[in-house]
């Protein structure tokens, strides 16, 4: 829990130190309190007392209240301050650090995970940083304060508070040890709820197409009811304390004032008044260690979760990413646009054996290369390995003659292009999206945005909707179709003028005119640059300079359309199935 607090800075450290300055001016005056009012006890029952004086020491309580009230009021602030701007930070060394991952680490946490620790986690954590500057500084300040001063008033007294103390604490010890693996355990529910209503959300189309309302329903009713009958169980034994805790102090009023009762009655006359006045003030300060512990229990019910919810956070911000920087910006002067694998290998952490085996090919600056091949063949997981989404396992990857490890992560994906299998829009206008990211210049102009959108074949329906370029965009486009996504993405990858062209699958969503014409132009507006196509359409890659066949991770043909037809059975079978032999050679 402690580790978390290396996050905050000098300017917070000063606040808290303030703060701690404060508590001790509230509790000091807390504390002041009973003296006052065992002045006034002895003030009333004095006869020859003046009321002056009485209504002197009622001053100074009110005093005394009011510099508490103001003292409270300013921690309050302080801590508010602290907790809200420390939370701020988190969230965003949270978000930072997931940018900076790799997909393996993502994958290793989840995505639901992630949101989970970035949100309610955050939460839990800032709560206890307002409540624990208020109420753990203040506690045990306020418990050993009160015990030196009522050190040395009544033995009998001193022995029922101790056993009053004893008893809290053996109740909070227990209640600690049955409720502390509950609350790690909420925290994983919790993300199991998120990770069930994002599904459901993210897949409402087929949800209803296919009538499974009831299954996602009982499906979430399963994870919501694991999860309520956890916080059930916690704050069922978290409600036990307080009443408890009341019978507590309670129980010790009414021991105090009997032990009391007894000694007056023993003492002498001329004692009385003494005694009386010491159980007045000794019960105030017994109720005030006890306030204590009451406190510390209030604590004690927010640690255990805040304790978690920071051990996952710092999981996250502790977490090394495998893909890092490198040092280089360029590759060699004299080669551009290059792409080189020199027997490349990758296997997935924990899998058994690997995607990709002994991958040797080399991409000139200009031309096209398709990779083609049977689902699960390793075509995507392949051109994935030359913007990093993950590092080889064997062999190299080179852009340029340059060893893809060895540039500098903004350097070497600005010289790229990429265009995923499932196109992703942002919320925002077209503009937005096709001139999205940074390409180490400034913002791209209307001109150049259009210019890409034409290219993409996006300017016939993109013209057509209310503001044109600057028609709003939903969150993950879904307020266009599927092959007008897929054109602003290709929009978006033109619009760089990067070196490579990555298309993994991307003209699948559109129809054989669009996707003829859209490569056409592509290859007339853009020449010079490489392109890498994974594709599963023979019509897409027909043209290309080089297709390469790859089954179960290896290379089985590489040429082009007509040498493979002649010499590769894997690439002759796959054409078969979708094209005559007329469409084949034509």
């Amino acid at each position: 829990m402690l580790k978390i607090f290396k996050y905050l800075k000098p300017k917070e450290w000063l606040m808290a130190g303030a703060s701690l300055i404060f508590i001790i001016a509230q509790v000091w005056l807390d504390l002041k309190l009973p003296d006052f009012m065992s002045e006034v006890t002895r003030l009333t029952q004095s006869p020859d007392s003046a009321m002056g004086d009485i209504w002197l020491n009622g001053s100074y309580m009110l005093l005394c209240a009011l510099g508490s009230l103001m003292a409270a009021i300013i921690v309050g602030y302080f801590a508010a301050k602290i907790a809200a701007v420390f939370s701020q930070r988190l969230r965003s060394l949270l978000f930072n650090k997931v940018e900076s991952f790799s997909m393996e680490e993502i994958n290793r946490f989840s995505t639901s995970s992630l949101i989970t620790r970035s949100t309610n986690d955050i939460t839990q954590v800032q709560m206890l940083v307002v409540m624990g500057l208020q109420l753990i500084v203040k506690a045990p300040i306020t418990a050993v304060w009160a015990i030196t001063k009522i050190a040395g008033k009544g033995f009998e007294w001193s022995i029922v508070t101790g056993v009053a103390v004893m008893i809290v604490l053996i109740m909070v010890t227990f209640l600690m040890i049955a409720v502390m693996p509950k609350f790690k355990k909420m925290q994983t529910l919790t993300d199991n709820i998120t990770r069930v209503t994002r599904e459901n959300l993210t897949g409402l189309r087929v949800v209803r197409a296919y009538n499974a309302e009831g299954y996602q329903e009982n499906k979430f009713e399963t994870a919501n009811e694991e999860l309520t009958g956890t916080q059930l169980f916690t704050n069922r034994a978290m409600a036990v304390m307080m009443p408890v805790m009341t019978v507590i102090m309670s129980g010790l009023s009414l021991a105090i004032y009997w032990v009391g009762a007894y000694l007056i009655d023993a003492a002498g006359a001329m004692d009385r008044v003494d005694i009386f006045s010491n159980m007045v003030v000794f019960s105030s300060y017994a109720m005030q260690i006890i306030m204590s512990f009451m406190m510390l229990v209030m604590m004690f019910i927010m640690l255990p979760r805040a304790s978690v919810s920071a051990k996952r956070i710092n999981e996250v911000l502790d977490t090394q990413p495998r893909i890092l920087d490198g040092d280089k910006t360029e590759g060699k002067p004299d080669v551009t646009g290059e792409v080189e694998f020199r027997s490349v290998s990758f296997k997935y952490p924990d899998a058994a054996e690997p995607v990709l085996q002994d991958i040797n090919f080399t991409v000139k600056q200009g031309e096209t290369v398709a990779f083609i091949g049977s689902t699960g063949s390793g075509k995507s997981t392949l051109i994935n390995l030359v913007p990093r989404f993950f590092d080889v396992t064997g062999g190299e990857v080179l852009i340029d003659g340059v060893n893809v490890k060895d540039y500098k992560l903004e350097s070497l994906l600005n010289k790229i292009g990429y265009v995923p299998q499932k196109a992703v829009l942002f919320k925002g206008t077209v503009s937005s999206n096709v001139g999205y990211g940074d390409n180490g210049i400034d913002d791209f102009s209307e001109d150049e945005v259009k210019w890409a959108v034409n290219i993409a074949q996006g300017a016939g329906f993109v013209e057509k909707m209310d503001n044109q370029y600057e028609a709003s965009i939903s969150q993950g486009g879904t307020n266009i179709s599927g092959g007008q996504k897929q054109r602003l993405a290709i929009a978006r990858a033109v619009c760089r003028r990067p070196e490579i062209y990555i298309f993994d699958d991307s003209f699948s969503a559109l129809d054989y005119k669009t996707d003829r014409s859209l490569r056409s132009v592509l290859k007339k507006q853009t020449a010079g640059v490489t392109s890498l196509i994974v594709a599963q359409r023979i019509g897409t890659i027909m043209d290309a300079d080089k297709i390469i066949v790859l089954d179960e991770g290896k290379i089985v043909g590489k040429g082009t359309h007509k040498e493979l037809l002649r010499d590769c059975a894997v690439y002759k079978e796959i054409a078969m199935s979708q094209l005559s032999e007329e469409e084949l050679v034509s």
